[in-house]
């Protein structure tokens, strides 16, 4: 079961979850979603030769004293490059009593901007995941794929959620993707070599700068190899107050492509007392290997319920968000 918010503060307060000095009482809110804790990036980032997992029993810092090419300081922003792997220290650290282990996942934003995050801890066998008992500090894979990013110290690419107990799916509900003939656009495809995204520019870049729409003359759209979309789902997607929710990919026999990146969905999102009646899931899909037709309708992925351990005190969308409500929606960065 999945840790409301009101639990994860009590974590913060009794030192079990260790989050940045200038998190004060006041902040915390920002940084603490319905069942989920953003992680903040801090101030040293690695230029890594190669992406890496330390195993059992091996130092993250063991890894980048053979891999690291140079070292950035974030503190005063830096660009973070596309085609580069970096690993970047976060301000939050844990030491977590036992029965409860952690999983991350990329923010919503991230994905949509098509960055590759993912959390790492010492001795991990596994990316985004975080074992019973995990005693130690974090760090994040970073690998911009489509647009550079200009990055600084607290700033957020990822969430972290906390677990009790084994993993006990609730119910699985099939996504499909939107691509009616009726819709004047249904969907975006990336411009290649465009320009820089700031991550504190929300709503400063011009979404056509970096952005094709793309309107359907014929049945379906085809995939290109390597290029990144932004679709939305042909279903309205509810995660009710005592639940959480997983994107997880369908089969790769479906087809080639792969659709999602940030994959984690508070409670409340698309609920009509949040505010959220309606609210499609946005799909980043990225083609593979050859072009491939996706066809209106077609199943992408599954959405994987898991239960909390009680209602958070405060819903998604409650205090304000992006997403809620949304239909097809690029990252909160782009302006119309």
């Amino acid at each position: 079961m999945i840790l409301p918010s009101q639990q994860i503060a009590a974590l913060i307060k009794a030192g079990n979850v260790r989050v940045a000095k200038d998190v004060s009482d006041t902040a915390l809110p920002q940084t603490l979603q319905p069942a989920s804790l953003d992680l903040t990036l801090g101030r040293r980032a690695f230029r890594m030769r190669a992406s890496f997992l330390p195993g059992a029993g091996n130092r993250v810092a063991d890894g980048i004293d053979a891999l690291c090419l140079h070292e950035i300081d974030l503190d005063a922003g830096a660009v973070l490059e596309t085609g580069c792997i970096y690993l970047i220290e976060l301000r939050e650290s844990l030491d977590l009593p036992a029965g409860l282990s952690a999983l991350a996942n990329p923010k919503s934003s991230t994905g949509r901007l098509d960055v590759f995050a993912r959390a790492v801890g010492e001795a991990s066998d596994r990316f985004d995941a975080l074992p019973d008992g995990y005693s130690g500090p974090l760090w994040l894979e970073v690998a911009p794929r489509t647009f550079p990013i200009l990055a600084r110290t607290g700033d957020r690419l990822s969430q972290i959620r906390f677990r009790q107990g084994e993993s006990k799916p609730l119910r699985k509900q099939t996504v499909s993707v939107d691509l009616s003939p009726e819709s004047q656009v249904v969907g975006y495809r990336a411009r290649r070599h465009s320009g820089l995204v700031d991550l504190r520019g929300v709503g400063a870049h011009n979404a056509l700068d970096y952005w094709e729409p793309i309107r359907l003359t014929n049945g379906g759209l085809i995939l290109e190899p390597e290029e990144f979309y932004i679709l939305a789902s042909r279903e309205a997607v509810e995660i009710p107050v005592g639940e959480a929710a997983e994107m997880a990919p369908i089969d790769t026999e479906i087809g080639e492509f792969r659709a999602h990146y940030a994959g984690f969905f508070d409670p409340g999102f698309g609920i009509a007392e949040a505010g959220g009646a309606g609210s499609r899931a946005v799909l980043e899909v990225r083609g593979r290997d050859v072009p491939f037709l996706l066809s209106h309708g077609q199943p992408v992925a599954h959405l994987v319920f898991e239960a909390l351990v009680e209602p958070p005190t405060t819903l998604y969308g409650a205090a304000g968000s992006s997403y809620q409500a949304q239909g097809l929606r690029l990252s909160k960065h782009f302006s119309a």
